[in-house]
């Protein structure tokens, strides 16, 4: 399949959709490309391409997921007997159970006027029906304030359910509660999971429903649920993490401070707990110096009747508060970015756990609800967790760990920070920048780092302050930051922006390395990892990096992987380190350097080959332009070439650059003499310079290499037409006649003849010009010595003929030369018989001179041609003389 469009779609160019360009591919990611396009259709169906690709990329890539298959949904034929009779007994007893749950709920609903049905149960009760008899009801005891709407009366109908039913039902209002959380109505969902919780108590459900409280602005209600989900779980991550957040409205910041230093003593990288830490700090510095030792605490009492206040008395509950808030919580209004809104309980988390960037639409203590399981493993750090978001305890935390500011808050449990210790020659209000960017990269928060050493940075160019040390850090840091968010781009920005200002350091160039791997470029991330173990030769991390990527590129480029690398810069030996300097050998230095040359000379082979199969892409494209760049290139580095000549005086050809593709041919042929196809290109070449004649003769050594070239008998067929109708004749010299006494021309006479009596004859039978060549002929002809003339014609070379004889042919030194070969040459060298009159017709006016012949002479010449195709030689062949033969009629 091939298509002359030079159309794109979906980055795949519609000449790549072939087979020829597929097998030649070896970049499995655009063979992926070229796969999916394929399989679109929208460039037509076709599946042997299809499934010739996929083999070629299964050959390249194994495991590319280009390759995956999507297995059908198994149906009866598809399986074995015995395996479907066991899914199918299986899904009855699965129908089985399920109606039996169906119908014990049916018999025992626990559900009262206004509580509607549980979903997908068929529960329709009528309203006038009842539950329970009057004479089994038992007090009612609502397990919360009444004012939530369908508040279950009886807590006495849970009693009567089984353990799984109480499950399913409190799931159930559990995802009604999920679900008006979602749509923002928080009293809806506050009263659906009172319901659950009135059938099932768990640790998820009361965490729920404090953040729907937290959202309503309940404060001491939210506060009790806090209360419970420690009392069923004491030490809960998330209980805390909620009861600090209601502190912190509440404005209680000491007792937001001993919950969030418990939080982060068990989860030290917790970036919740640590950021809701600092904001804590940061309203108490802002507050009046009269209020911030203020920690006077009222403890509340409810004040009941006389049984509330005896029970009161057996579980005493003391709710402290600050003493200028008022009771019950209902404080001012409170916007959501100031009370840390809990947010949606089904908001995504980010994508680094507890270590990432907190998100700008949740800003949760604990970042989301969890399920139903109620367990506090999902906010747990894991060792994993730890190395991605800085722990002190990994060595690469440790690298990247920006130098003079140290964040001890979480690892000290959250005491104070000195974030206006000094840096470098930065001002105090940049040290203070960099430092909060130190402590929010240590506990994880990679974003809001970012965003301070950013401003640092623009702070630095706005001061005009000359430190470029401290501006090498800053971008240092901020590319630890944009690696770890994934944004390899701008890490590899930032990361060569340092190494222009300080050239070969070590942690920017690591950094630019892991980029650059994970955007796939692999030869760059090589060049890097060799330059780090350069500098240090002990970083396991690009000794690591170096054996991966090794196995990557080998896979990729085949066992000349090392060839298309770019060039590893030697690193000075100032910025050497742990490296023991011994001086080399004479014969370790010549090994170096013999290791060298071949090296270059590999490299060189490659870039050659590279150029040339470029310069046959672009012919094949027909951009002939391009391709003359590409050859031309070529033979810079390798001039004796000849298959480059041919190549590039096709490209002149198909621009209808003659001249230049004769020069091509004719270096071609000085390389190698019998090139056909730079015989053949040459005379096409002569063909559009209109010398025919040249054209034909080219045509005639191209049959006599091969005669079986079917193009070249074409094309000698158009020429002779050409010639045929256009004559070679140049234009006859003007010969200026004057008049002679008499005397003069008798003595002219006399001398001319005496001249070609052959008494005092000599010929020169070494001739070095055409004019010495020209006065041996003639001598040999006025004395009809055709022995002298097959003796001059032996001594001198048959492609000199045409240069010798010029326009001095005539059809009388025609004929003498054919006398002479015939008479003393055919039998002592038929080969040099047959060059001769292979050189002979491109003498100028050939063509001309051979009509003048008369019919003897004619004869004669002909006769010469049936003795040489009669000879026996392996030189030349009867077809080779019959060709010539051609030429002469």
């Amino acid at each position: 399949m091939t298509s002359s469009s030079v159309g794109c779609t979906h980055g795949v160019p519609v000449e790549h959709l072939d087979y020829s360009y597929i097998e030649k591919c070896t970049d499995a990611k655009h063979l992926e490309k070229i796969l999916r396009e394929l399989r679109s259709g929208k460039e037509g169906f076709y599946p042997h391409l299809i499934t010739f690709c996929e083999s070629h990329l299964e050959r390249l890539n194994p495991k590319s997921r280009a390759l995956w298959r999507e297995n059908p949904a198994g149906t009866a034929a598809s399986l074995s007997k015995d395996e479907w009779s066991q899914i199918v007994s299986e899904m009855k007893i699965w129908e089985e159970e399920t109606k039996k749950s169906e119908a014990s709920l049916k018999r025992h609903p626990v559900c009262d006027d206004s509580t509607p049905p549980v979903r997908g149960s068929k529960c329709f009760i009528p309203l006038n029906k009842k539950l329970i008899p009057e004479e089994e009801k038992t007090p009612s005891k609502c397990a919360f304030p009444p004012e939530y709407p369908g508040c279950m009366k009886a807590e006495g109908h849970a009693a009567l359910l089984s353990q799984e039913q109480k499950l399913l039902l409190a799931n159930c209002e559990q995802d009604k509660g999920d679900e008006a959380f979602r749509t923002k109505d928080f009293e809806e969902a506050a009263a659906n999971y009172s319901r659950s919780i009135s059938v099932l108590p768990s640790v998820a459900t009361y965490q729920s429903q404090a953040e729907a409280k937290i959202n309503l602005k309940h404060w001491h209600r939210a506060m009790a649920d806090c209360q419970h989900m420690l009392q069923l779980e004491p030490g809960n991550i998330n209980a805390l993490l909620c009861r600090a957040a209601v502190y912190d409205h509440m404005g209680e910041f000491q007792m937001a401070s001993e919950d969030l230093r418990a939080v982060l003593k068990d989860e030290p990288a917790n970036a919740t707990a640590t950021q809701l830490l600092l904001k804590i700090q940061k309203k108490v510095s802002e507050r009046p110096p009269d209020q911030q030792h203020d920690s006077r605490r009222l403890f509340i009492h409810e004040a009941g009747d006389e049984e509330g206040n005896r029970s009161q008395e057996k579980q005493p509950t003391a709710r402290p508060v600050q003493a200028s808030q008022p009771v019950g919580g209902e404080e001012k209004s409170v916007g959501p970015a100031e009370r840390g809104d809990m947010g949606n309980s089904q908001k995504k988390p980010h994508g680094r756990g507890s270590g990432g960037p907190p998100s700008e639409s949740s800003s949760s203590p604990h970042g989301g609800k969890k399920s139903k399981g109620g367990s506090a493993d999902k906010y747990r750090v894991t060792p994993e967790s730890k190395l991605a978001n800085g722990s002190s305890k990994s060595s690469e935390s440790q690298r990247e760990d920006p130098s003079s500011g140290r964040a001890t808050a979480a690892q000290n449990g959250g005491d104070a920070v000195n974030l206006d210790a000094p840096c470098g020659a930065l001002p105090p209000p940049l040290a203070r920048l960099k430092n909060e960017g130190n402590l929010l990269f240590k506990t994880g928060q990679f974003a809001d780092a970012l965003d301070k050493y950013s401003q640092a940075i623009q702070g630095y160019a706005d001061s005009g302050i000359d430190s470029p040390q401290d501006l090498c850090i800053l971008y240092s840091n901020r590319a630890a930051c944009f690696l770890k968010d994934g944004n390899s781009q701008d890490c590899i920005e930032d990361c060569t922006r340092v190494l222009e200002l300080q050239p070969f350091s070590l942690k920017p160039l690591l950094r630019r390395a892991m980029a650059y791997e994970s955007l796939e470029r692999y030869r760059r991330a090589y060049v890097d990892y060799k330059t780090v173990l350069q500098i240090d030769i002990s970083v396991q991390a690009a000794q690591d990096g170096v054996s991966r990527i090794t196995r990557m590129l080998m896979e990729q480029d085949g066992p000349e992987w090392r060839e298309k690398l770019p060039d590893i810069p030697p690193v000075p030996l100032s910025a050497q380190q742990h490296r023991k300097v011994e001086p080399a050998s004479a014969e370790v230095l010549q090994a170096r350097a013999e290791k060298a040359a071949r090296d270059a000379e590999r490299r060189a082979e490659v870039l050659f080959s590279a150029l040339k199969q470029e310069g046959n892409d672009l012919v094949k494209k027909a951009q002939y332009h391009q391709a003359v760049g590409k050859y031309t290139e070529c033979l810079k580095m390798k001039p004796d070439q000849c298959a480059v000549y041919t190549n590039r005086a096709l490209c002149y050809l198909k621009q209808e650059m003659f001249t230049e593709a004769k020069q091509d041919c004719d270096a071609a042929l000085k390389l190698e003499p019998t090139n056909m196809k730079a015989f053949y290109r040459r005379a096409l070449a002569h063909r559009g310079l209109k010398d025919y004649l040249a054209s034909r003769s080219d045509l005639q050594e191209v049959l006599r290499l091969d005669p079986s070239v079917q193009e070249a008998e074409k094309e000698l067929e158009e020429v002779t037409l050409l010639l045929r109708q256009s004559p070679q004749d140049k234009p006859r010299k003007v010969v200026p006649i004057r008049e002679v006494d008499n005397e003069e021309n008798v003595a002219d006479v006399s001398n001319a003849a005496s001249s070609c009596t052959g008494e005092d004859l000599s010929i020169h039978l070494h001739p070095s010009s055409a004019f010495e060549f020209c006065q041996a002929l003639n001598a040999a002809r006025c004395s009809k010595n055709t022995a002298a003339c097959a003796e001059l014609l032996a001594s001198t070379a048959p492609q000199s003929l045409p240069q010798f004889l010029s326009n001095q042919l005539d059809g009388h030194t025609i004929s003498f030369m054919m006398q002479a070969l015939d008479s003393h040459l055919l039998e002592k060298d038929p080969y040099l018989v047959y060059r001769h009159l292979n050189q002979l017709h491109m003498v100028d006016r050939f063509r001309t001179t051979l009509m003048l012949l008369e019919k003897d002479e004619r004869d004669r010449m002909m006769q010469l041609f049936e003795r040489l195709s009669a000879v026996e030689s392996t030189e030349f062949n009867k077809n080779d003389v019959q060709n010539l033969t051609n030429k002469y009629i």
